[in-house]
């Protein structure tokens, strides 16, 4: 009998073994959802790897920004707005006599952006970028040109507006820092580049929020050469804003599809 009792008392020995083995593997054997990685929006001092109580958020896990996979995380967890609107600030300091401040009002939308910069000496500069082309003219001016658009032509060079696709595009051998850290208020992602022969860094910040980039600066040494911030974000586009040429004809409107006659009211030109 007392062998019996042994018996018995191994057989349910290895039953609890078995079911504690399944119940702590069993989630990975069968899961019944999709990792995703949180990050941090309400302060960078906060750990974003841990939950408040209660949340019913599963499945969450905090990714370390490094160097190594700073550029992974921006592309595959952050998604801009498909229409927002903002104020840019773009401020130059190289030399005592060469500090100059563009202000530039974006409109995105539908894959259409309109900028109206502001410049140093005076000047409007308006730019349209959509369906494949760009328009671009001074002030009131009725000289617009236009041509084919590329990857770039969002920008169109002399707004010096950078985009989070400058962090893409960077070689990784090229970033020498990167983590989580608040910028105006935000929490964003930074990355920064190691020197280059010109004893130039660049660094940039990316909203977790937003997904925009909210600041980037660059360095000779220690000394700032040029600095943009765009903090303030109204998500969508107003229904107010028009993309149009000074002639009148809309190319765009908020919401709607654009069938643009891109060759009315536009002079042709190179970018």
């Amino acid at each position: 009998m007392e062998g019996k009792n042994r018996n018995i008392l191994v057989v349910l020995i290895a039953i609890v073994i078995v079911a504690a083995v399944f119940s702590s593997f069993g989630m990975s054997l069968f899961p019944q959802g999709t990792a995703q990685i949180m990050l941090p929006t309400d302060s960078p001092q906060t750990d974003p790897g841990v939950q408040p109580e209660g949340s019913g958020q599963s499945y969450l896990f905090h990714v370390d920004i490094t160097p190594q996979t700073v550029q992974t995380v921006i592309a595959d967890t952050l998604v801009r707005p498909e229409s927002y609107y903002r104020t840019v600030t773009v401020e130059d300091f190289w030399g005592a006599e060469g500090h100059g401040t563009t202000t530039a009002q974006v409109w995105v939308d539908g894959g259409w952006t309109m900028v109206r910069a502001q410049l140093p000496g005076g000047s409007v500069r308006t730019s349209i970028v959509g369906d494949g082309q760009f328009w671009l003219w001074y002030g009131g001016s009725g000289q617009v040109l236009s041509g084919p658009a590329d990857g770039q032509s969002a920008d169109l060079e002399g707004q010096r507006i950078p985009t989070y696709e400058r962090v893409l595009e960077l070689d990784q051998e090229q970033i020498a820092r990167a983590g989580y850290e608040e910028k105006g208020g935000l929490s964003c992602i930074y990355v920064q580049t190691g020197q280059d022969e010109l004893g130039m860094t660049c660094t940039y910040w990316v909203s977790v929020e937003t997904g925009l980039l909210v600041a980037a600066e660059t360095a000779e040494g220690e000394q700032v050469v040029y600095r943009m911030s765009a903090y303030a974000v109204e998500r969508p586009v107003p229904e107010t804003a028009v993309f149009a040429l000074p002639d009148g004809t809309v190319l765009h409107t908020p919401g709607q599809a654009a069938q643009p006659d891109s060759g009315q009211a536009a002079d042709s030109g190179a970018d």
